[in-house]
């Protein structure tokens, strides 16, 4: 177990995570898996209870779980996440517009693109 401080940022870090998840349901452009899967390594690392009550949920368990036991994610959460990726790396690119900061922003994005896309897919 942590430190009592960390412990505490460790769960409120999971529940401003899993607030961003089920924000991420009904607002189109903000991911839900990657809050989700966040909350999840957040849990697991602070709170017992919390950690398996997020597995034991109907909407969010199999998520975790899947991802947890090699099994990957949904085709659609894959393919939301890579286009949620771009388009604020895009906006990010645009606003600093330096080119240093545009040639890290694209080793970021091909970097985690290509992991994202060598994870299985559950469907």
């Amino acid at each position: 177990m942590k430190s009592g401080a960390a412990r505490l940022f460790l769960l409120a870090a999971g529940w401003l995570s899993l607030t961003l998840g089920v924000i991420g349901i009904v607002v189109p452009l903000m991911p839900t898996t990657v809050f989700v899967l966040l909350a999840a390594y957040c849990f697991a690392r602070s709170s017992e209870r919390f950690h398996r009550w997020l597995l034991g949920h109907r909407v969010f368990g199999p998520m975790v779980k899947n991802f947890r036991d090699g099994r990957g994610l949904p085709r659609a959460a894959r393919f939301r996440a890579v286009a949620l990726l771009w388009t604020t790396l895009g906006v990010s690119m645009w606003l600093i517009g330096a080119w240093w900061s545009v040639v890290l922003l694209m080793a970021v994005g091909i970097s985690l693109s290509v992991y994202l896309y060598r994870l299985p897919c559950t469907d």
